[in-house]
């Protein structure tokens, strides 16, 4: 998927230059390009936004419809621009590339921790100090539970991966004993 986060990345640093100096709006754009990303990532709503019978204002007016949130004038244009250019399914993209900008200007990072049984807090909160030490970054953690893991944690903080389950440790066994 990385050609489709090469064709997002200009939407995401084109609307982060336009937002980034106003008061609280990184906030605010974040949660609303989380809440369109959901909506998009839909596959009834993808299905509906490329029935070839509609005309790109319908695309706009179902979609926005869609969107709880109040649409300002700015966020009504910036999809507008993506539907006329095709893009609006990229919006989980469009989102994520968005969020890597934000974390980048606050000096933080998201922290993904999956872990084959459900964390508590305070061995989260300890996970998340070593990390931080570790990148010199504010981290932010997000905690999953797949039980494919069998034991132990994955860590991901941006393109790095930090694997200590079970099925990885046997992963590379299985490697080594196959070599």
């Amino acid at each position: 998927m990385a050609e489709l986060s090469t064709i997002a990345r200009p939407y995401a640093e084109a609307l982060f230059a336009a937002v980034r100096n106003e008061q609280g709006a990184l906030e605010q754009w974040s949660a609303l390009l989380s809440e369109m990303a959901q909506v998009a990532g839909l596959s009834d709503v993808s299905e509906a936004l490329t029935t070839p019978a509609l005309t790109n204002q319908q695309r706009l007016e179902l979609f926005s419809g869609l969107i709880k949130t109040p649409l300002t004038d700015k966020a009504r244009n910036f999809l507008e621009l993506l539907v006329d250019n095709e893009r609006l399914l990229l919006l989980p993209q469009i989102a994520e590339q968005f969020d890597l900008l934000k974390h980048k200007q606050e000096g933080t990072a998201l922290a993904r921790i999956t872990s084959a049984f459900p964390l508590e807090d305070a061995v989260v909160d300890e996970l998340v100090a070593s990390l931080e030490k570790k990148f010199g970054l504010k981290l932010k953690p997000e905690v999953t539970v797949d039980a494919d893991l069998i034991g132990g944690v994955r860590v991901m903080v941006g393109d790095q991966v930090f694997d200590t389950s079970v099925q990885a440790r046997l992963a590379r066994m299985r490697d080594t004993l196959a070599a």
